[in-house]
C-alpha cells in the first residue's frame, strides 16, 4: 500500500514513521510513504505557499497552484483510490472508516494549515476530507500521521498475529476487554479464574460481556449505534 503525503513541514514525519509497527510495515515491503514538501512546488522566491484571504479576515489561506501543480504531477504517476485533505471540518474519523481505506491501493493526503485550503481545491481535488477529532491543530501533519498508522496496521502482515486487529477497540463498536498478564496476583489483585480456567468458548463469552459492559459505562454512544 502506497501513501503520498503533501506537507510544508515533512520532516515532522520522521520520528512518526521510523518506528514500531508503521516502520515493520514498510520493511517488509507492506506499505510505501513518500513525503513531498509543497514549497517545492511554488515559484515565489520566499517559497511561500499562502496568501490572504479575498474578503478580509485574520489568517491566511494555502494558494492553488502549489497545491494543484503537486497533485498533477502525482496523479500523472500513477491513479489513486483517495486524494485525502486532512482538515478540522472533514468527516470525523473511525475505526470503521480505517478498515475501509486499508483496502485501498494508493492514498494521497494534503496536510491543512492556516485558515485552510481555498474552496476551488476542495471542489476540484479531493475525494475525501478527514478530522480526527472535533478540535484544532496547529497543521495536519499529527492528523496524517495519526490517519497512517490506524490504516497501516490492519494491513495483512503487518502485525504478528492477524488477530490482533480485530480485537481492538471500536471493532464492531465495542471497546475492548479487561487484559491481563503476569503476575496472577498484584496488591491482593487477581486475574479473574474464568481467563485462567483454559475453557476458550466461556472465555470468549467472558470478553464480549466485558466488553459490552464496558462500552456500556464509558461509550454508551457506541451501542446507540446498532439501534
Amino acid at each position: 500500500m502506497r501513501f503520498d503525503i503533501i506537507s510544508i513541514f515533512p520532516d515532522m514525519f520522521t520520528g512518526s514513521f521510523s518506528h514500531s509497527i508503521i516502520k515493520r510495515a514498510i520493511d517488509k515491503g507492506l506499505a510505501e510513504i513518500y513525503l513531498h514538501d509543497l514549497r517545492d512546488y511554488t515559484t515565489d522566491k520566499h517559497r511561500s505557499v499562502d496568501d490572504y484571504a479575498f474578503g478580509g479576515g485574520a489568517g491566511m489561506v494555502m494558494r492553488i497552484e502549489p497545491i494543484a501543480r503537486c497533485i498533477e504531477k502525482l496523479k500523472a504517476e500513477r491513479d489513486y483510490d483517495e486524494i485525502i485533505f486532512l482538515t478540522p471540518d472533514g468527516e470525523l474519523l473511525n475505526q470503521g472508516l480505517s478498515n475501509e481505506l486499508s483496502m485501498k491501493g494508493n492514498l494521497m493526503m494534503l496536510c491543512g494549515h492556516y485558515k485552510g485550503v481555498d474552496e476551488r481545491l476542495r471542489e476540484l481535488y479531493f475525494s475525501r476530507e478527514i478530522s480526527i477529532g472535533d478540535y484544532v491543530l496547529s497543521g495536519g501533519e499529527l492528523g496524517a500521521a495519526v490517519l497512517v498508522d490506524s490504516i497501516v496496521r490492519l494491513i495483512p502482515g503487518v502485525l504478528g498475529d492477524e488477530t490482533s486487529a480485530l480485537s481492538d477497540s471500536f471493532q464492531n463498536n465495542l471497546l475492548s476487554p479487561p487484559v491481563y498478564t503476569r503476575p496472577r496476583e498484584f496488591k491482593g489483585l487477581k486475574v479473574p479464574d474464568i481467563l485462567l480456567s483454559g475453557h476458550q468458548a466461556k472465555i470468549d463469552d467472558w470478553k464480549l460481556e466485558k466488553a459490552i459492559e464496558r462500552t456500556r459505562t464509558r461509550r454508551p454512544d457506541l451501542l446507540d449505534k446498532d439501534d
